[in-house]
C-alpha cells in the first residue's frame, strides 16, 4: 500500500504482524501500577472498543501485557510501517488544504528526530503525549484524510470523537488534553487516568501539534539567558551556566548557551538521551568524569571560550564539586521534568540511572523518598553558590515548587514566596510578556529549505522596518530579535520540519504574517502554518511561571487561557487546544494554543489581522489590569493602533494611602 492509501485506511480491517520492542529508541520508564483488577479489565475494554470484535480474543493478551510490563497501553503492532517525519503538504492524502496541514504538524511531532519517545506518542517533558495510544493516530489521521471545509474534528485526550457539520470559517480541529475535574487533577489521577485510556497530558505543544524541536525553547532560552547576564551587569563571554536536563525541551539549553555566547554545563542521567544531543550538535562535548569536568571548565573560563558540555551524571555532583573546587557559577538553573518528579522527570543522585528506573517502578513510596532527599541536597548546594553571587532562576520546571514540597530550604523570609524568582518573574514576563513579546513560529509546509531561507528574509525585512519607528521602551526586544532571525540559518536549529520560531508582539505577529500570505499569494512561497508555544503572552495561566509576575492576587485563576482559545476558535484559527498541565506538571497550569494555515487569500489576511491581535492583546489586557507598568503602557499604545479596542485600566492608588 502507498503511504496515502495507508492513512486512508485508518485502523486496518487485517490485523498487522505484531512488531519487537526496539530497544534501540529512547523510550519512558515503566508507569506506576496504579489500577486495580476491576480498573484493569475496564482499560482493557476501553482499548478494544477501537476494534472488531472478531480480534478481541488475540489482542487482550497483548494488550494485558502491555499495560502489565508498561503501565500503559500503546498498541505497538498498530504503530505505522511508512517513516514518521513531516512531509511535504502535497504528499498527503486529503479534501481540505488545512487538514493535511494538521496532518503534517502531527507527524512532525512524532518524527524520531524530533519526538522524545516516539513509539509512545510522546513528543517532550517526559510524557507529553500526542496520542495515547496507535489506534488514536489511525482514526485522527483517517477523519483528517476525509475531511471537508464543513467539517469539525473533535480530540478528546488524543481520541478523535468524530468529524461534525460546521463551516468554513470554523476551526477545522477543536483538541482538548487533560481537561478533568478540579478535585481529580493531582499527580496520581493522571497516572490512573491515562492508564485507563481516557485522558492525557498533552504537555503545550505536543497535544496541540505545534512542537517544532529543541528551536522553540533554544530561542526563550536564549533570551533568557542573555537577559540573566545583563540583569548582573555581566557579559556572557567567559561566563559559565550551569543548568541539567538535555530531553526534548531541556536539551536547547546548551545550544542557547551557545548563541548567547558563555560556557554551559548541562548536566543529564539518561546516557541514551545525552548522545543523541551530542550527535544533533546540540552540545560540543560529554565528559563522564566529574574531576575531568572540572579541569575543562577552568581552562574554558581561563580562555573565555564559547563552549556546551554535557555531564553525564546527576547535577547535584555538579554543584557539590564546583563549589568545593571554587569554581564560580554565573547563572545557574535546572530544567529537569520535575512536573513529572516521580516517573523519570527528575533522578536521585548516588543510584544509578538503571537502578533508578527499577526502583520507580517497583518501589516507587521508596524512589519518592530519594528524589525528595536529592531535592534537599541540591537546594542546599544552589544555596551556598548564591551566597558567593551566584544569580539562580526557576526556569520553570517546577524545580522550587517540587523543592519547597520536599522540605528543602528554597522559601523566602516571609515564609510565602520562594527565596528565588521564576525566570518569568524577573525576565520573561517584564522584559517580554508585558509588552506582548512572544514566541511566534511558523512552519513552511513545501519542507523546502529555500522557503524557510526566503520567511527568515521577509521577517528580518518587517522587523528592520519595525524597529525605526519603535518606541524606547521596546528597541531592546526588536533588536534581540533582528540578531537571532540574522542569525538562525547559521546556528543550524531546524530539527525536523522546515520551522522557524521568534518573539513578536502583535504589531510584528501580524505584520509578517501578512508579509507571509503576500508571497504565498505570489507563488514565491508554499503555504504556510502559523502557531506559538503556549508559553506566551496570554496562551497559559501558571502562577509559578507565565503568570508569576501578576502580583493582584489573580495568578491562580485560568480565564485568561480560557478566553485565549474560544477567542481564537471564531476569529480565525484553523485549530485551537486546551489542556490541563504543561511545563509545570498536571493541575497546576491550564494552557491553549492555536494553529493558522496561511494560503496567499483574501480570508487568511482578515484571519490574520483579527486573531492575532486579539491573541497576544487578551494577555496584555489582562496584565494591564494586574497593573503591571510594561503591560499599562503596551495596551494603551495598542487602542491607539486599533480604534475598536477599547480596554479598562486600573488606577493605582497611592501607597502612601496604607
Amino acid at each position: 500500500m502507498t503511504f496515502q492509501e495507508q492513512i486512508q485506511q485508518g485502523i486496518p480491517s487485517q490485523l498487522p504482524k505484531p512488531k519487537p520492542y526496539e530497544s534501540a529508541i529512547n523510550h519512558p520508564p515503566k508507569r506506576k501500577d496504579i489500577l486495580s483488577a476491576e480498573e484493569k479489565k475496564l482499560a482493557l475494554r476501553n482499548a478494544l472498543r477501537y476494534f472488531e470484535p472478531q480480534h478481541h480474543a488475540e489482542l487482550i493478551k497483548e494488550f494485558a501485557e502491555e499495560l502489565n510490563t508498561y503501565g500503559r497501553i500503546y498498541m505497538y503492532r498498530f504503530r505505522p510501517d511508512y517513516k514518521m517525519y513531516a512531509r511535504p503538504i502535497s504528499d498527503y492524502p486529503g479534501k481540505c488544504e488545512q487538514a493535511k496541514a494538521i496532518m503534517l504538524m502531527i507527524q512532525n511531532n512524532l518524527d524520531y528526530a524530533v519526538a522524545q519517545h516516539p513509539h509512545e506518542l510522546i513528543t517532550y517533558g517526559g510524557n507529553g503525549a500526542v496520542f495515547q495510544n496507535w489506534a488514536q493516530y489511525l482514526l485522527t489521521m483517517q477523519y483528517l484524510s476525509e475531511m471537508t471545509e464543513g467539517q469539525t474534528l473533535t480530540i478528546y485526550s488524543g481520541h478523535p470523537m468524530g468529524l461534525f457539520p460546521s463551516h468554513k470559517e470554523a476551526p477545522r480541529v477543536v483538541v482538548t488534553n487533560g481537561m478533568v475535574i478540579p478535585n481529580y487533577s493531582k499527580p496520581d489521577d493522571w497516572e490512573k487516568f491515562n492508564a485507563l485510556g481516557v485522558s492525557q497530558y498533552g504537555q503545550m505543544t505536543a497535544g496541540s501539534y505545534m512542537y517544532i524541536g529543541p528551536q522553540g525553547i533554544v530561542h526563550g532560552t536564549t533570551i533568557t539567558v542573555l537577559n540573566g547576564f545583563r540583569k548582573i551587569k555581566t557579559k556572557p563571554k567567559g561566563g559559565l551556566f550551569v543548568t541539567s536536563g538535555l530531553g526534548g525541551m531541556s536539551g536547547a539549553q546548551p545550544k542557547a548557551g551557545n548563541i548567547a555566547g558563555c560556557i554551559t554545563v548541562c548536566a543529564e542521567v539518561n546516557p541514551k538521551i545525552t548522545h543523541i544531543r551530542h550527535s544533533q550538535g546540540w552540545i560540543n562535548e560529554v565528559i563522564e568524569d566529574i574531576d575531568e569536568l572540572v579541569k575543562r571548565v577552568a581552562l574554558a573560563k581561563a580562555n573565555k571560550e564559547i563552549v556546551s558540555i554535557g555531564y553525564l551524571g546527576n547535577v547535584v555532583d555538579v554543584w557539590e564539586k564546583f563549589y568545593d573546587e571554587n569554581i564560580y557559577i554565573d547563572l545557574g538553573s535546572d530544567q529537569t521534568s520535575l512536573h513529572n518528579p516521580w516517573a523519570g522527570g527528575y533522578y536521585p543522585v548516588d543510584i544509578s540511572f538503571e537502578e533508578a528506573n527499577k526502583m520507580m517502578a517497583n518501589n516507587p513510596e521508596l524512589f519518592k523518598e530519594k528524589v525528595q532527599e536529592t531535592l534537599r541536597r541540591h537546594t542546599t548546594a544552589i544555596n551556598k553558590h548564591t551566597a558567593n553571587g551566584t544569580y539562580f532562576f526557576d526556569y520553570g520546571n517546577a524545580f522550587l515548587l517540587e523543592a519547597s514540597r520536599a522540605g528543602a530550604d528554597v522559601m523566602a523570609e516571609n515564609h510565602v514566596d520562594f527565596r528565588y524568582p521564576s525566570y518569568v518573574q524577573d525576565i520573561m514576563g517584564p522584559m517580554c510578556f508585558d509588552y506582548g513579546f512572544g514566541p511566534f513560529r511558523w512552519v513552511c509546509t513545501s519542507g523546502n529549505p529555500d522557503d524557510l531561507q526566503k520567511t527568515d528574509a521577509i521577517a528580518c525585512k518587517v522587523l528592520e522596518i519595525m524597529a525605526k519607528s519603535a518606541p524606547a521602551e521596546i528597541q531592546q526586544q526588536m533588536q534581540d530579535n533582528i540578531h537571532w532571525i540574522k542569525g538562525a540559518q547559521e546556528n543550524k536549529l531546524v530539527v525536523g520540519s522546515q520551522a522557524r520560531i521568534l518573539y513578536a508582539d502583535a504589531e510584528g505577529r501580524m505584520k509578517i504574517a501578512g508579509a507571509f500570505n503576500q508571497a504565498i499569494a505570489k507563488d514565491e512561497i508554499g503555504m504556510v502554518v502559523l502557531g506559538r508555544d503556549h508559553h506566551d503572552v496570554s496562551g497559559t495561566d501558571s502562577p509559578y511561571r507565565e503568570t508569576s509576575n501578576i502580583y493582584d492576587g489573580s495568578r491562580f485563576t485560568a480565564d485568561m487561557a480560557i478566553q485565549n482559545v474560544i477567542g481564537d476558535s471564531f476569529r480565525g484559527a484553523t485549530w485551537v487546544s486546551i489542556h490541563n498541565g504543561g511545563g509545570v506538571g498536571w493541575g497546576e497550569v491550564i494552557n491553549g494554543g492555536f494553529g493558522m494555515v496561511l494560503d496567499g487569500t483574501k480570508e487568511a489576511s482578515k484571519r490574520i489581522e483579527s486573531m492575532l491581535f486579539w491573541d497576544v492583546n487578551n494577555g496584555i489586557s489582562r496584565r494591564s489590569w494586574a497593573r503591571n507598568e510594561g503591560a499599562i503602557f503596551a495596551i494603551k499604545r495598542a487602542m491607539e493602533i486599533q480604534p475598536l479596542l477599547k480596554v479598562t485600566i486600573p488606577n493605582i492608588v497611592d501607597e502612601h494611602l496604607f
